[in-house]
Parts: structure tokens; C-alpha cells; sequence
């Protein structure tokens, strides 16, 4: 139950867009870059939800963001807020959390965090990830936030996937 409550205030953050184009294309400062629309059901990562870290006293480590940078925080760490980039009216969060060094919750990874990706698809890409080889550490939850899978990357980094409801 933990688990899913510090994962309950995982979201993502993104930008506001509000053209319904199949594909839309948006001038960077040097580049060009294609952005796909809701109507995409590929099974990929769609942005950030959460960045999690050991800290040797995640209460302390809270207390010095929120003084020393401003960040509203609570038991949880921090939430930023913004719009999604493909429906305006749709508001998504990034959740940035310390956790006690050494928390079995990053296991099996040895590193001191771990990323929480936002994803489409989750079933595609879990199928696409082990037709791949990657390392699958359980297996879908669902809750009432969403639906969450945990992997390692090449680098034996615990990677949790999540696709919000």
C-alpha cells in the first residue's frame, strides 16, 4: 500500500498544445521536432513522472528544498504542476521524492534512483521491452492511479513505467 501511495502522486509534466493535426510540427530555436498527437496508441514513453533519490534523511532533504528553493512540499516530496501537451485542459504532475537510503523499493537496482517514466500502451510496449530481452522485474498493477511495471535499462537502472488512467 505504500508503494502505490508514493506512486499515487506520480504524474507527468508537459507542455499546453491545442492543434488536433494528426502531426503537428513545432519550430525549436535550431531545429525542427514532430509531435504526435493523442490519437498515437504507439507503445512508448510519453514524459516524466516522478524522480526519485536516496537521501540520508528524506525528511531533512525536503525541509532544505522547500526552504532554501521554495518547493511546496509535503510527506511525499514535491509535485510540479503543468498542462498536457496534446489536450490543454488536461493537468499533469511530476513528482520529485527522496527516499530513505538503501529502500528495498529501487531493488534490484544498486543505484541511488530511479525514474518513473509516463507511458502509452503500457501491454505494447511490456510486450515490445521482452520481445527485446529487457529485464522485466514484476509484472502490470493496476490502481486506481494508473497502471505500473518496473524494468532495468542496460545500465541496471530500476525503471517504473506508468500509464496514467
Amino acid at each position: 500500500m505504500k508503494k502505490f501511495l508514493i506512486i499515487s502522486f506520480v504524474a507527468v509534466m508537459t507542455s499546453c498544445n491545442t492543434n488536433n493535426d494528426k502531426t503537428n510540427t513545432t519550430e525549436d530555436t535550431n531545429n525542427k521536432m514532430e509531435i504526435n498527437t493523442q490519437n498515437d496508441s504507439t507503445p512508448k514513453v510519453t514524459g516524466i513522472g516522478g524522480i526519485f533519490f536516496f537521501s540520508s534523511n528524506p525528511k531533512e532533504t525536503r525541509e532544505w528544498y522547500k526552504n532554501n528553493l521554495g518547493m511546496d512540499v509535503n510527506d511525499y516530496g514535491s509535485t510540479f504542476v503543468s498542462r498536457d501537451l496534446h489536450n490543454a485542459e488536461e493537468i499533469t504532475r511530476l513528482q520529485w521524492s527522496p527516499f530513505n537510503v538503501g529502500t528495498k523499493y529501487f531493488a534490484p537496482s544498486k543505484k541511488e534512483f530511479m525514474i518513473n517514466y509516463r507511458v502509452q500502451n503500457i501491454e505494447g510496449l511490456l510486450k515490445k521491452l521482452s520481445d527485446n530481452g529487457a529485464i522485466i522485474v514484476d509484472t502490470i498493477q493496476d490502481s486506481e492511479y494508473g497502471k505500473f511495471v518496473h524494468i532495468m535499462d542496460a545500465d541496471g537502472n530500476k525503471i517504473e513505467l506508468w500509464e496514467p488512467k
